[in-house]
């Protein structure tokens, strides 16, 4: 099976309609995540660092928001019964291992955003509750298709900033010197 975007993971998951969907990361591909699960069905949990970041995860349709900078995400998922379905648009191993903690019975973690670090989780945090996790990078045209008509459908649209060049090529010349 192959996820190479929000849309194709979160319709592919074991995920039901009315099932907790949780996007870890609500920047980049999270924004479409958040919005291509709300409108499959899902009751959907985004989860960001930072207050600042919940009005914006109301607005792309999530149901609740969690502050991963305030509380155990993990713990939070729980506490709504366990997520049925994660999906890590970020980076970060720390919040990997504890999006592991955070999901239901048979629950599946999919990792989207790639990260160098070790995801930190122990088999035990897998093996009970038969938890997994999955990941891949391979996508093609038809899901490619698929996505765009689902998103004309239902309204699901990219927020994009545009930045001058000079600004982007100014700012990595300072950063590598």
């Amino acid at each position: 099976m192959r996820r190479a975007h929000p849309f194709e993971g979160i319709g592919s998951s074991s995920a039901k309609a009315g099932d907790l969907v949780a996007i870890l990361g609500i920047g980049g591909l999270g924004h479409l995540a958040v919005q291509y699960a709300r409108h499959m069905g899902f009751e959907v949990v985004a989860i960001g660092r930072g207050k600042d970041k919940a009005e914006l995860a109301k607005n792309l349709g999530a149901h609740h928001y969690i502050d991963s900078a305030e509380a155990s995400l993990g713990e939070a998922l729980r506490a709504m019964g366990g997520a049925t379905l994660v999906v890590s648009t970020a980076s970060d191993g720390k919040s990997l291992a504890e999006a592991v903690k955070g999901l239901g019975p048979c629950g599946s973690l999919l990792a989207l955003g790639a990260t160098v670090e070790p995801l930190g989780s122990s088999a035990s945090d897998l093996l009970f509750g038969s938890k997994s996790i999955v990941g891949s990078l391979t996508g093609d045209p038809a899901t490619g298709d698929a996505t765009l008509k689902f998103s004309v459908l239902t309204g699901v649209a990219a927020m994009i900033e545009t930045m001058l060049a000079c600004r982007i090529f100014c700012t990595s010349v300072i950063e590598i010197a």
